[in-house]
């Protein structure tokens, strides 16, 4: 078992990533991160062992840590280790039992604070109206209020399974680990019996975590628009009246002490607000300044941009003729000829407001940041509850961010900061081969190319009239009404059942990854001349960055399969922001197309070649040659002729009709392929191991899979044998090599 030495700050394991092997923490700290919650992992606790197939959370080092690495993945592995080293099973239950311990733990203390939550907010809601109907002034319309509903867990933990747990770990926990390890199978299932319990447990807390992150402005939030703000209005109204204070006082302290509790807002942010308050000179309060949302959105954005007044002026007629048709979403000649004009406009605003964003140290205003993000412009053509939810949403922005997902402002905002490049063009050149090809076209000179190679300001312009422009049509899915203006007639659900979180987006890709386990894998090339490896080809998983466009849509668009000349960096997949389809639909349809087009980039000239097999050039030889095929019936060369013409002749398309019933149907033993298309799909993009034993019975694939077996177990040999002699001559086996050890294992 491997030592591994990590600093304070790094991240031993993400969630969703595949649990390849455990780590005990020999030293150090270790956080277990369910958002703002978080169970303290300390020495003898054990990462990974409770978590099953996908890690449950992210574990991030909080002081420099020792962790010995240990090859398990699931119970089998974990039966042959304790089987061998029977000292392991003490301290592999052990850990298992406290790590359950500290989250059962955790569980308690969120439901406490979720009940406090709930308790505090409907209390305070009606003492709200009624001070008041006692003050005489009107109510401020909170909408998130008027919608909260309270936490229905789906996943929980009885009050006994706490209490349990307290008592084995504080009372009994040395007898228990004396009888649970006198044999294999006893320590195995305690272990697998506490996973399978903290996947409920964890499940709940992410439901309290989530319920809790998302109402939490709904009792304090920085844009002054919550409960606390409400009742601090009332409070100044309340002394301008000359009336009793009590009833105020009493909320805003319950208010303060559950806001302090949470631990979910900006500690300085609440110390100001809170400071505020208890400084306020009540004998001279004021009325309240209106919302910024009162004011017009629309001119907001575009006074931000830098618009003159006649601009403005012409803009918002612009919007208004557009307000105006009888049908916004007609195909009429002047509804297009409106909507032609509104699209130029919006990515000239986009652009401009965007460049005064990322210079702006301030924090953005809520229309501009709606914009920025959700492409949101006016009130009317959104709708007024849309619009509210829509600000709510600016407050949960990081729903939408994680290290693979992007808003199209967040995408932006990395092309301007150089850390990532802009994107290739309907040509497919990139943005040095586009100023080559200027160059050669004389519109600009050679001293200008090379200038403009560093513009921050050019490059987000080019990903702007290119991926943006292109991108936001395609994933809208109607092309002939599309308006990039964020509209109302999109919406047939609330914005947060559409919404395409980091979450959804993750849950639908692991789906895939976990039948089709190739799929994101790539050869990159791995060498070491010091130590006689001049190149080997190694597997690597290579996440794509998934950019959601600011939308209401229903399609996907798989834009390019990686990003630049090297083969390991991330292809750049397009979503709706807000969706109408089935986000597992739409993700096993681009993962099809990039499973293509990806075999195309790697493959060059011989892509198609049958000579130098592949997946695309089997294909290819496959649709190109069907009618003299004597492994197809004559049901099956109909049913392929419909198919591609139906798919125009677009070789593309109709594997990737195929690749999806072969994920979502053909996994499942429901066949739905012929017998060539199946025989190519499990040869290039075959089943995991759980699916294959699953379906290893069935004549239909038993071919196949002993074909892959064999092929992986002496790919798996011949790694094992050259990382021995790589380690011999001081050679180091990184996280990158054993992943490509692990594949074969697969």
């Amino acid at each position: 078992m491997e030592v591994m030495r990590v600093e304070k700050g790094s991240v031993v394991a993400r969630r969703q990533d595949k649990v390849n092997e455990w780590y005990l923490v020999k030293e150090g700290m270790i956080s277990q991160k369910f958002g703002f919650a978080e169970v303290k992992l300390e020495a003898n606790s054990m990462i990974g062992i409770l978590d099953g197939e996908w890690f449950i959370c992210d574990y991030v080092v909080t002081e420099d840590s020792t962790l010995i690495v240990i090859p398990c993945e699931n119970a089998s592995d974990l039966k042959d280790i304790l089987s061998v080293n029977e000292t392991y099973r003490s301290v592999f239950l052990q850990a298992a039992l406290r790590q359950r311990h500290r989250m059962l733990s955790l569980y308690g203390d969120l439901q406490k604070k979720c009940r406090r939550f709930q308790v505090v907010i409907g209390a305070a809601f009606a003492d709200y109206k009624t001070i008041c109907n006692q003050l005489l002034v009107q109510e401020q319309s909170l909408v998130r209020l008027e919608y909260f509903e309270p936490l229905e867990i789906q996943h929980k933990v009885d009050s006994w399974e706490i209490s349990y747990s307290n008592a084995l770990v504080q009372n009994y926990m040395r007898d228990y680990l004396y009888l649970m390890t006198r044999d294999t199978g006893l320590c195995v299932g305690a272990i697998m019996e506490a996973s399978a319990q903290m996947h409920r447990v964890t499940q709940g807390i992410r439901e309290m975590v989530n319920f809790l992150q998302y109402n939490k402005d709904i009792l304090f939030s920085e844009y002054e628009t919550d409960l606390y703000h409400l009742f601090f209005q009332l409070a100044k109204q309340a002394a301008q009246k000359n009336m009793d204070p009590a009833l105020i006082q009493e909320n805003m302290k319950s208010m303060i002490e559950l806001i302090q509790q949470l631990n979910l807002y900006d500690e300085n942010l609440v110390k100001r607000c809170v400071n505020s308050y208890n400084n306020y000179d009540f004998e001279n309060a004021h009325v309240a300044e209106e919302s910024v949302l009162d004011k017009d959105c629309l001119i907001q954005i575009l006074s931000y941009g830098g618009y003159e007044v006649e601009e403005i002026e012409k803009i918002r007629q612009m919007v208004q003729d557009y307000k105006n048709l009888p049908d916004p979403a007609s195909t009429d000649h002047a509804a297009y000829q409106i909507r032609k004009q509104l699209s130029p406009m919006f990515y000239r605003t986009y652009f401009k407001v965007f460049l005064k964003a990322v210079e702006d140290r301030e924090k953005l205003p809520p229309a501009v940041a709606m914009f920025l993000n959700f492409g949101f412009m006016d009130t009317e053509i959104l709708g007024e509850d849309y619009t509210n939810s829509l600000y709510h949403l600016i407050d949960h922005l990081g729903l939408f961010q994680s290290d693979h997902t992007y808003t199209i402002f967040d995408w932006l905002s990395c092309i301007y900061r150089g850390e990532k490049e802009p994107s290739k063009n309907e040509f497919d050149m990139d943005y040095n081969s586009y100023l080559m090809d200027m160059v050669k076209r004389g519109k600009i000179t050679q001293d200008q190319m090379q200038r403009f190679k560093t513009n921050r300001e050019m490059k987000v312009q080019y990903e702007i009239e290119n991926l943006f422009t292109s991108g936001h049509r395609l994933t809208y899915g109607k092309l002939t009404t599309f308006c990039p203006i964020l509209s109302k007639l999109d919406m047939i659900n609330s914005l947060e059942k559409m919404a395409l979180t980091v979450e959804k987006l993750d849950n639908a890709l692991n789906k895939v990854r976990q039948v089709d386990y190739s799929v994101l894998y790539r050869e990159v090339a791995f060498s070491d001349p010091a130590r006689d490896i001049n190149q080997e080809w190694i597997m690597k998983e290579v996440i794509p960055d998934m950019i959601l466009m600011p939308c209401a849509g229903s399609r996907g668009q798989m834009w390019q399969e990686i990003a630049g000349a090297k083969k390991d960096t991330p292809a750049r997949f397009l979503f709706p922001m807000f969706t109408i389809s089935d986000i597992d639909e739409l993700m096993v349809e681009m993962l099809g197309r990039y499973r293509w087009e990806i075999c195309r980039r790697i493959q060059g000239v011989y892509w198609n070649d049958i000579r130098e097999k592949s997946l695309t050039a089997e294909y290819c030889d496959y649709l190109q040659f069907y009618r003299k095929n004597s492994e197809l019936s004559t049901e099956a060369k109909e049913k392929l002729k419909t198919a591609i013409t139906r798919a125009r002749n677009n070789y593309r398309e109709v594997f990737t009709r195929d690749y999806m019933n072969w994920i979502r149907y053909e996994s499942k033993g429901s066949f739905r392929l012929n017998k060539v298309a199946r025989e190519i799909l499990a040869r290039y993009c075959p089943f995991d191991k759980n699916t294959r034993q699953e379906l290893s019975a069935n004549p239909m694939y038993q071919n196949a899979f002993a074909r892959l077996e064999r092929e992986n177990e002496r790919k798996e040999q011949r790694w094992a044998a050259l990382y021995e002699k790589y380690k011999k001559a001081g050679g180091e086996i990184t996280q990158e090599l054993k992943d490509n050890l692990m594949f074969y294992q697969r």
